[in-house]
């Protein structure tokens, strides 16, 4: 049997972590430059605020309603997952971190209740962390994702589902929609209605030979794991990505190639960073540049730039990419967003030269490892290249950004006695 842990309206649950005063009230997240609604609490929700609404279109009627708002703070969200993630490493030897708010578990050989433990699991996590999450339980992947939702939305099940028998998962699947069904999307939910298939219990009793003509291959997995067949296995160690993007939209409209460019050494820096944490090295970047597609004469134009060697030296990507937007760049436009792409990547151990290239130098690769090093211990930041900037008022905008409870040392919370 699965278990798959899932933290309720996360972003909104850690800021409340903080403020328990706010528990209780309508909470929302805005997204990168405080644009649109990206979560909401469950008492938001009851308010009728819809997930990726404008901000500016329902500001009125969150204040009519006392709602607390607040910018993305990803800082501090990471951090609360990061503890979220290590607490429920207690409760299985095999687990897959699936995203920062969801984590499967490996339940095989427990001699205790479903219910019960997965009930443990949540005081656990509410005692420790103040987190509060929904535990779904089954014998495959999707339908562990079918009992987390079930969890979630049936008020009988006080945030716990397990799926132990067909009867049980059978009763479910006859009242799920089948786009609820994880791997489903909305065009292929409107592939399989047109196929007579609307729910999930349809696609579970579906005969996989004849929809893999229609669909895909992966339909069939589906279909046996709807059945309690577990075909996904847990990915312990999660791959190495394949791409790793920046890209920020500019807390104000820039016309100067100036402030451009400290936003893109930044973003570079950025990817760079994430770049030697999976111990990788890129071999080519892809820069963009845009203004607005809603304003007159949308100008938009990106490249392809090959590095000299496979590098993870954070001052080599950010002079190439900032050459590259020096190139893009044209006077007379309201520039929007810019992005930074590392988009052949090797790993460190296979990134060596030629006889007619030399390779990234090793005083180089010691620089980064010094330079991450520091930052890890004093906080990003604390090191940083002149590139950036160091007024940035291009950022994005996050006028209701919370305090870094958990990374600033100047942030923390006091307790009056």
């Amino acid at each position: 049997m699965l278990a798959l842990v899932d933290c309720n309206s996360c972003y909104a649950s850690c800021e409340q972590i903080f403020r328990p005063d706010l528990r209780g009230r309508p909470v929302v997240v805005l997204s990168n430059n405080d644009g649109f609604v990206v979560a909401r609490s469950n008492e938001a929700k009851a308010l009728g605020i819809g997930d990726l609404q404008p901000f500016f279109k329902i500001e009125h009627l969150l204040r009519r309603h006392n709602v607390a708002i607040f910018s993305s703070n990803y800082p501090l969200y990471g951090d609360i997952s990061h503890r979220v993630m290590e607490t429920l490493k207690g409760f299985s030897p095999e687990v897959e971190v699936y995203s920062i708010d969801e984590m499967f578990l490996n339940l095989y050989g427990l001699q205790e209740e479903w219910l019960d433990y997965g009930q443990r699991i949540r005081t656990t996590l509410w005692r420790d962390v103040r987190m509060p999450v929904s535990v779904g339980i089954a014998p495959s992947k999707t339908l562990a994702k079918l009992a987390n939702r079930a969890a979630k939305k049936i008020a009988k099940c006080n945030g716990v589902c397990a799926l132990d028998t067909p009867q049980k998962w059978q009763w479910l699947q006859k009242r799920m929609a089948v786009d609820k069904v994880w791997g489903v999307g909305r065009r292929l939910a409107k592939r399989l209605g047109r196929l007579g298939i609307e729910t999930a219990y349809d696609l579970a009793q579906a005969n996989p030979k004849i929809l893999r003509r229609h669909t895909n291959i992966n339909i069939e997995r589906t279909i046996e794991e709807l059945n309690g067949v577990s075909c996904l296995n847990l990915e312990e160690q999660p791959p190495a990505k394949k791409q790793i993007y920046c890209t920020r939209s500019f807390g104000e409209k820039l016309s100067e190639l100036q402030p451009i460019l400290q936003a893109v050494s930044l973003y570079a820096s950025r990817a760079a960073e994430k770049l030697r944490g999976q111990e990788c090295l890129v071999a080519s970047i892809h820069v963009f540049l845009h203004t607005s597609p809603h304003e007159p004469h949308y100008y938009s134009r990106s490249t392809l730039v090959q590095c000299p060697y496979a590098t993870n030296d954070t001052r080599l990507i950010a002079s190439l990419a900032k050459g590259a937007i020096t190139e893009l760049y044209r006077p007379g436009h309201r520039f929007m967003k810019a992005g930074v792409g590392l988009v052949e990547l090797v790993p460190s151990s296979l990134g060596q030269g030629d006889m007619f290239t030399a390779g990234q130098p090793a005083r180089a690769a010691e620089m980064m490892q010094a330079l991450d090093r520091v930052n890890q211990r004093f906080g990003r930041g604390t090191l940083f290249l002149g590139a950036e900037g160091v007024h940035k008022h291009w950022k994005m905008r996050q006028a209701y950004r919370s305090p870094a409870y958990t990374t600033r040392w100047e942030a923390l919370p006091l307790v009056h006695v």
